[in-house]
């Protein structure tokens, strides 16, 4: 195997050292994370960071990069203490990445990239109508990184998904949903059907259900 070290990392030219980091924590989950400026104007912009941090209570995090410049994302939800996490289908992959792009505060991404926006039951961020499952969150708190990034923390206050999602033991058939998965800083990959096992004990290998 190819062995790299901090060293060899450091050294790399820009790009290369971008393309490697980003895809060494494997698939990651594709969301489009939803704001409201205190204009009103909508904000979306694709994630890969989205982490599950507790069940009770129900705790979601975000990682955004450093706002040495200016975050959409990062001021609304600090300006309204709430946003949207939204799966994004496979089919809309291209127009989620399209939320990317470096467009001004003035220009709502749902607009320009094919998106449409819901409010629901009274909460302030919109959601993603296309999504076939998205979380309303409020923010709880936030924790600088060492290197800039902040990783703020959500509490989930609202679910909305497709009834067809939803297992009887409450785990998620992803698969019925259509969701995407994120490699890198730009590989969407479809979902396959998962590989099952029940509760791991010692001294008995689990088996695929």
């Amino acid at each position: 195997m190819r062995h790299i070290t901090a060293t060899d990392i450091k050294n790399f030219e820009r790009i290369y050292r971008l393309n490697l980091v980003n895809g060494l924590p494997g698939f990651k989950p594709a969301n489009l994370i939803g704001t409201a400026a205190p204009d009103d104007t909508t904000n979306l912009a694709v994630f890969s960071s989205a982490l599950h941090l507790g069940s009770d209570p129900p705790l979601l995090g975000i990682v955004t990069r450093p706002t040495t410049v200016p975050r959409h994302t990062y001021q609304n939800l600090k300006s309204s203490g709430c946003y949207t996490l939204n799966h994004v289908p496979v089919a809309l992959a291209a127009q989620a990445h399209y939320t990317s792009a470096d467009f001004g505060p003035e220009i709502s991404e749902f607009d320009a990239c094919g998106f449409t926006a819901a409010y629901r039951d009274d909460f302030p961020a919109p959601y993603v109508v296309e999504s076939p499952l998205s979380i309303g969150l409020r923010l709880r708190e936030e924790l600088p990184i060492s290197n800039g990034t902040v990783l703020l923390v959500g509490t989930v206050e609202h679910v909305y998904l497709r009834e067809e999602a939803l297992r009887p033991d409450g785990t998620l058939d992803l698969v019925a949903l259509g969701d995407a998965c994120i490699s890198g800083l730009d590989g969407y990959h479809e979902v396959l059907p998962p590989t099952r096992f029940g509760y791991a004990r010692p001294g008995q290998l689990p088996v695929a259900q």
